[in-house]
Order: structure tokens, then sequence, then C-alpha cells
């Protein structure tokens, strides 16, 4: 491995694309290669390493021990390379580009209508893959090279992470307004006597609302958990169901018939970021994706890009 002149480097440009699709067929379509050339490609680099580097598990490829030690290093090698043989800015009106982005649910509610719309004046050439993971699978993620971009509630980084605030949210309930007596809202006692419906990817109690509400020596009854946030709204409707969610989300539903009201207790807010890995920050293409997503989730009026030359960022 120390002498590079009897070493084929296109395999390790396969190899990037296995350990992030963990799947031959669908390395291949991002190669724009056949099937068996990437097989054989895998071939020749177990015996590259002397390691079996992806065993098959179920439908996927797993990376072994090894593969998980080169995975994090082989990323920031290829972005090296490629910001090296880029072009030194990115028009966003010419670019042909494709950027993986994870996020949640709630994400996908806030940012993906408004980035969408945008992208298909501005950037009609870049398109995206969008994936949705917990939290710590995103960061994880973002560090070996699987996404360039994260956006969520991330409250400790790794090594190497960089972030930046987008918005700070805040939290409202929602119920059936004709279940509320004509106050449109409820007292404390209220809402620990009603069922309530939590969203959460794995169903525990362990989120902000409950941690909040634990603190006041109280608990609530969570009668259902749902993984998403779009269909949580109409959950209540009809029903005595309280829901407790971000502010942002409620906007998104047909508030007909319904109350949006504060919590009866205190809930702190919480920082929505998005954050990306090191090696991206010199990467022209994925400044403007950065400065996009800022801009559509900021506060201030939105300022079109139409016509900006994004140019390779310099370092002192």
């Amino acid at each position: 491995m120390n002498n590079l002149a009897g070493i084929d480097l296109n395999l390790l440009v396969v190899l990037d694309a296995l350990l992030a699709e963990r799947h031959v067929s669908r390395a291949a379509v991002r190669l724009n290669k056949s099937q068996p050339a990437v097989s054989h490609a895998l071939a020749r680099l177990r015996d590259l390493f002397n390691d079996p580097l992806l065993v098959r598990h179920g439908g996927r490829l797993e990376p072994t021990i090894r593969a998980l030690e080169i995975a994090p290093r082989l990323a920031e090698a290829m972005a090296r390379m490629r910001s090296l043989l880029a072009p030194v800015g990115f028009d966003p009106a010419t670019e042909r580009h494709v950027f993986r982005v994870a996020m949640s649910d709630y994400g996908a509610a806030v940012l993906l209508p408004r980035l969408m719309a945008t992208l298909r004046v501005e950037a009609p050439h870049v398109d995206l893959i969008v994936s949705q993971a917990s939290r710590e699978v995103m960061a994880s993620q973002v560090v070996d090279g699987e996404i360039d971009l994260a956006l969520g509630v991330f409250p400790a980084h790794g090594e190497g992470i960089r972030s930046s605030l987008l918005f700070r949210e805040s939290f409202a309930c929602l119920a059936d307004a004709s279940r509320l007596g004509g106050s449109l809202a409820i007292d404390l006692a209220e809402y620990l006597v009603r069922p309530h419906v939590l969203v959460s990817l794995r169903g525990d109690a362990s989120n902000e609302i409950d941690l909040a509400l634990a603190a006041t020596g109280n608990a609530r009854r969570i009668c259902l958990a749902v993984p998403h946030w779009s269909v949580a709204p109409d959950l209540v409707r009809g029903t005595d169901l309280v829901l407790t969610v971000a502010r942002r989300i409620l906007p998104q539903a047909d508030a007909d018939g319904l109350a949006v009201f504060e919590p009866p207790f205190a809930i702190p807010p919480f920082d929505f970021e998005q954050i990306w890995h090191r090696r991206r920050d010199g990467d022209p293409g994925h400044r403007w994706l950065r400065a996009l997503v800022a801009r559509l989730l900021g506060d201030e009026e939105p300022v079109t890009t139409a016509g900006v030359k994004y140019g390779a960022q310099r370092t002192l």
C-alpha cells in the first residue's frame, strides 16, 4: 500500500461509492459503471487491503471494522481531490450537482417545499437525495461522508463537525376546538387528564416535552406515538387528544376546527441547526447550499441568488 505507482487509484473511487451506498447495484449506477465491473473492483479492493471490506447482511453490504476505519479518511481524501479538480466557483444557474441531505420529517416540512421551489428557479440542474435517521445516525453519516449536510437538533457535535444555527423553535399545543369548551386553551390539570399524541422516531418519553413536564413533577399519558409530524395534526380532529409540537409545523396543517394554544408549563426552546464536516468548508457548492438553507429558514426576507457565482473559500 506504500507504493502508489502500483495501485489503480480508480479503485478508491469505487470503494468510496460502495461505502456510501452499501449496495453494488446502486454504487454501479452512481459511478455509471456495470454491476460486474463494480463487483470485480470490490474483489481487487479486498486483495489490496487484505480484508473483506464489505460483507453481505440481508440485502445490504455491511462494512467491516477495517472499512469503518478507512471510510472517514477516504471520504476526506476524495473531497479534497474533488475540490482540487473542481472549478474555482459554483454557478447555481448552470452547475450540475447532486447533494445528499439528511433531515427529520419536521425538517422536511419546514424546508423542502421552499427549497425545491427555489432550486427549480435558481438552480434547475441541482438535485437532492433526502434521507431520514436519528440525530445520532445523521451526525455519524456527516462524519463518514455518507451525506453532505444534516438538519436537525444536535445537542452535541462530534469531532470535525461544523454547525450553524438556522432558527430557535418553541412549542405549541393543538387540540380540537370543539372539545375545549370555548376557552381555546387548557390549564395544567386538564393537560394531565387528557390523552396525548407523541411524535417520536423511538416512541419513548426522553424528549424535550416530557423532560420539561417531569421537571414539574408530572407525567402525561401518551396514548399514541407516531414517527411522522405530517400526520399528527389530523389525529386530534374530532377527539380529546392533545398534540404538543414545534410551533413551525402547525402552519403546515389545516387548522380549520383546531385550536393552537400555549403549553400550560414551560418548555425550553430548541435550536434547529445544519451541520457538516469541516472537509466541506471550502467546497463552493456546499457553501452555496448552506447559505441557501440559512436564507430560506432565517427570519429575514429571502434575497435571490440568481446570477451569483460562489467562489472557493480561501483560508488565510
